[in-house]
């Protein structure tokens, strides 16, 4: 990961525009190859950013200092470097990535046992499909044989859809895989997450954990 803290610009070009004005702010470049850009009362959210697969070209001779992160789309962030107050590299090697509670991982094995929960047709690929940056959830397939990465939540939220988004980008390089859509299941769905989760064209499905280990008791229900 290298981290970057400088004055910048920032400007973002593709379905929509936006534009930062000059302030010191800290760059992540991770070894995913996303870039993001954060200020220091924002917790984890960053004000810009550019998810995998992407491409980033650091400007020379008249164009030095001037970032440029372009992704498939061709959308582009650039960042206008004015000063350089900290730059530096470190390796954080493969992380073991998030442990599931119990009811995460009951979930997990629960929709993959009853993976037609989603829909007359869909098969199950495998639970824990490896990739390099961690396992995804669930592998399943929809009933056009079309393959759908699912990533399962107690509740969920932004930071959940940003690990979705980073499985899809990365299986869907894979020929034998593409085209990989995803599914953000959960027992609650911030309404942040659902709106972001749109926006990356992944499907939102709500889990309701009592009728899928059978105890949801149709009869007592008054509606």
């Amino acid at each position: 990961m290298r981290l970057v803290i400088a004055r910048c610009t920032v400007d973002y070009v593709g379905r929509l525009t936006a534009h930062l004005p000059s302030a010191t702010r800290l760059i992540l470049v991770k070894a995913d190859g996303s870039v993001s850009v954060h200020a220091d009362d924002r917790a984890y959210k960053p004000l810009n950013w550019m998810s995998p697969p992407c491409t980033l070209r650091e400007g020379t001779g008249a164009d030095a200092g001037t970032w440029t992160v372009t992704n498939k789309a061709g959308e582009r962030l650039v960042i206008s470097v004015e000063e350089v107050l900290h730059d530096s590299s470190h390796e954080l090697g493969v992380d073991p990535g998030l442990v599931k509670d119990g009811v995460e991982a009951h979930l997990q094995a629960l929709l993959a046992e009853q993976i037609q929960t989603l829909g007359e047709g869909w098969r199950l690929v495998r639970r824990e499909y490896p990739t390099p940056i961690g396992p995804v959830d669930i592998l399943a397939r929809d009933p056009r044989g079309a393959t759908v990465a699912i990533e399962i939540k107690r509740r969920g939220e932004i930071d959940g859809v940003e690990q979705l988004t980073r499985y899809v980008d990365l299986l869907d390089r894979d020929p034998l895989l593409t085209p990989v859509r995803g599914v953000f299941a959960a027992q609650e769905i911030k309404p942040q997450a659902r709106v972001l989760a749109t926006d990356r064209g992944i499907d939102c499905v709500v889990l309701d954990y009592d009728a899928l280990r059978g105890m949801d008791d149709v009869a007592a229900r008054l509606f």
